[in-house]
C-alpha cells in the first residue's frame, strides 16, 4: 500500500511539475492542480495508512487513524479549489485582453493570433 501512494504521489508531482514548466497558461493551472492533489496525498499518508479502524478512540478500542491529516486534506481540498478557480478567472481575462496565453507574456511563437501555425 505505501508503494502505491509513493508511486502515486511521484507521478502526480512529475506530471504537474512537466506541465508548471509549459510555455501556456491552461498547462500551468493543470500543474498546479496536480501538485496540490500530490500534496494532498501526501498529508494524507502522513497520518499513517491505516485501513479498517475508526477515526476516533473508542472504548476499549485497539488503535486508531489519526484524524488530524483527513482534516488537513479536507482543507487543502477547498483551497486548492478556489485558487483554482481564481487561476481560471485570470488566465481568461489574460487570453481576452491579450489575445494570447503564453505565460511569459510575449508574442507567441508563430507571429499572430490567428491560430496555430500550419
Amino acid at each position: 500500500m505505501e508503494l502505491l501512494m509513493a508511486t502515486g504521489i511521484g507521478v502526480l508531482t512529475a506530471g504537474g511539475t512537466y506541465l508548471l514548466l509549459r510555455p501556456r497558461t491552461f498547462d500551468a493551472i493543470l500543474g498546479l492542480t496536480l501538485i496540490s492533489y500530490a500534496v494532498n496525498l501526501f498529508l494524507f499518508s502522513m497520518g499513517r495508512l491505516v485501513v479498517g479502524r475508526a477515526p476516533i478512540l473508542e472504548a476499549g478500542g485497539s488503535g486508531h487513524a489519526d484524524p488530524l491529516p483527513q482534516a488537513l486534506v479536507l482543507t487543502a481540498i477547498v483551497i486548492s479549489f478556489a485558487m483554482t478557480a481564481l487561476l481560471l478567472v485570470l488566465a481568461v481575462r489574460a487570453n481576452a485582453e491579450s489575445g494570447h496565453d503564453d505565460v511569459d507574456g510575449g508574442e507567441p511563437p508563430h507571429g499572430g493570433t490567428e491560430g496555430p501555425a500550419r
